[in-house]
Order: C-alpha cells, then structure tokens, then sequence
C-alpha cells in the first residue's frame, strides 16, 4: 500500500513542479514561496482549529492535529530551517535555468538518500537497486552534456550548483522524515501544520531583511493563480508521502525513488507548456531514469 501511495504523492509533485516554474517566472523567489506556504497552511489550519474544539470529530476523520512536546517541536523546527534552505536555493536557481534541466538534477537525490538509508537505517540494498542508482546517476550526467547546448555550463554556472544544493538539502530532509514519522510517530497532518507554520516564520524573517522593505520590489511582484495552486499542491503530496512513511515496511529508499517518476509530468509535459529547447534529447536520460526507478521498483 505504502508504494501506491508514494506514486500518488509523485503525480501531486509533477503538477506541483509546474505551477512553481510558472509562478516564480518574473518574480523573486522568496515572496513566492511564502505565498506558496500561507496557502499550504491555509489548506491544513482547519484541521488544527477543529482538533480543539472538535477532537472527537476530528479523530473519527483522520485529521487530528496532536499536542506535541516542546522537544518535539524542536525536531520540527530543524526539518523546517533544512527545507527553507532547500527551497531557497531551488526557486533561484529555477528562475534561471530551464524545468528540464532543474527537475532532472533534482532527481539524483534518490542517490543521496540511498547513502543515507545504507548508514543511518541500514537498509540493505540488492544488485537491482545498486543498477537503478547508478543509472539514475548516470543519467543526470547526460542532462548536463545536453545542458550545455542550452548556454548552460555546469562547471561554472552558480544556478546549477545552487540546485545540487537544494537537492543535497532535500535528501537530507526526506531522511529526517523517517525519523519523525516512525520514530517520533507523527501523524501527517502534525507534522505537516506545525512544519509550515516554523517555515513561514523563517521566511519572514528573511523577507523582513530582503523585501518588505524596497517599495519597488513589492510593485513588481506579480500574483498569479500559480501561487496559492504549488501550496495546496505540495500539501497534497506530502500527506500522501506521509502516510506512506507511517507503514513499519516503508523504505526511504524506495520512497524517495518512487517520487521521480514526476519526471514524465515535469520534463515531457512541462517542455511542451514552456517551449523548452532540446526536449527529444532530453527523453533519453529521462528514460535512463525512469528505467532506473523501475528496476528499483521491480527489485
């Protein structure tokens, strides 16, 4: 069950990938993903108002939102400033470099995760799923060769290593999760309320320093439906996500594996909406990918 629920999470994370390029096209990233996040909250805090005045109720429908410890919350708050980072770094760099090449890269971080899940919870891997990395991998490499016909150098391009960055930060998080969820056992939707209330007071703080201030900034900041729609989205996928990591069975491995298949939405889909250059060449290593994601799946 854990794995279809992971391929639900992938499908709200391909559509989520295209109301962000749309989104942060021609504005900064910041105020965009705070807009985001107020919107994700605002998807979740009526599961948090109705646990206090109607627990019971609430309880009955799955959507309890839990009292948690101090120390807890603590936890939570260290996934949220890991994540803002993530974020950061990913909107900057995906308003300076094409969808097909950004969600690709991104999609090495089964890689990172794989390390983490063979150190940290000693998941033990087979010759399928060794295969399935490297070919990931590999095909990540031969984006890079096609990134250059593009102007895009990836030895010397900062936006490129500000999205490796952002996909380092984001593994780093998606093994964290397993922690919260299984060993701290927080429902989706605590950990969901709590982790976006703890990063949209991080990012107004550094919105205080960056933006609120400059009046011309504000002026050009353009609203778009897009928006609020990557919010909800993400909220969307996450609880599936958690849900999934709430199974005892459930391999981060294997989850984090799972989500790429939000390339076939994000780089084919996404091509043809943004007019991308390259796309033919680009389906090779995503094909690379994908048949790597299936032979950890079949593993």
């Amino acid at each position: 069950m854990w794995m279809y629920l992971g391929l639900l999470a992938a499908l709200f994370l391909g559509l989520h990938n295209l109301c962000k390029k749309h989104a942060v096209q021609g504005n900064e990233a910041f105020p965009v993903l705070l807009g985001t996040l107020i919107a994700g909250f605002l998807l979740i805090a009526p599961f948090y108002i109705s646990s206090i005045f109607y627990p019971e109720a609430t309880k009955e429908l799955g959507f309890y939102v839990e009292h948690i410890p101090l120390s807890t919350h603590g936890f939570i708050g260290i996934k949220s400033m890991i994540m803002a980072g993530s974020w950061i770094l990913a909107y900057q760099a995906l308003q300076h470099l094409p969808l097909t090449i950004v969600t690709p890269i991104r999609s090495a971080a089964p890689f990172f995760t794989f390390i983490g899940a063979i150190f940290i919870y000693k998941e033990a891997p087979n010759t399928y799923q060794w295969i399935g990395f490297f070919m990931i991998i590999l095909s990540v490499l031969l984006y890079s060769r096609i990134g250059k016909k593009e102007g895009i150098d990836f030895k010397s391009n900062k936006w490129i290593f500000a999205i490796i960055g952002a996909t380092f930060l984001g593994s780093c998080s998606g093994l964290y999760d397993k922690f919260l969820v299984q060993t701290l056992t927080l429902n989706p939707q605590t950990l969901q309320f709590w982790f976006c209330f703890y990063t949209i007071l991080i990012l107004l703080i550094i919105l205080s320093i960056t933006w609120f201030p400059y009046a011309q900034k504000r002026k050009d900041f353009k609203f778009r439906w897009s928006i609020p729609a990557v919010g909800i989205l993400l909220q969307i996928a996450d609880y599936f996500y958690f849900k999934a990591l709430q199974d005892p069975e459930a391999l981060i491995l294997l989850l984090s594996a799972i989500k790429r298949s939000q390339l076939i939405i994000a780089v084919v889909i996404g091509g043809l909406i943004f007019k991308e250059k390259n796309k033919r060449k680009k389906l090779i290593p995503l094909a690379g990918i994908m048949i790597g994601v299936f032979l950890i799946l079949y593993s």
